[in-house]
């Protein structure tokens, strides 16, 4: 089972402020902080994996990248055959 993203007190104050600006900027919504919280905590159960799993990917490709480049940087080290 994996375990859930938490986030500090801090970044959930940060994240429902921008959630709450959001609403009202764009949807003309007052949305109060316990609504931004429960939105919070859907996104980051029902949504949150896909751009977990994204970011993943993203880390993966720039390591095999640099793999790749360590990989051709080794094999031109290589000496060749005095024979």
């Amino acid at each position: 089972m994996t375990k859930a993203i938490a986030f500090s007190r801090e970044e959930i104050a940060a994240i429902t402020a921008k959630l709450r600006t959001y609403f009202r900027d764009e949807l003309d919504v007052e949305l109060r902080d316990l609504p931004a919280e429960m939105l919070i905590d859907f996104l980051g159960r029902e949504i949150g994996p896909f751009f977990y799993n994204r970011g993943l990917y993203d880390a993966q490709a720039v390591v095999a990248k640099k793999a790749e480049d360590i990989a051709e940087a080794i094999a031109g080290l290589e000496r060749a055959d005095p024979n």
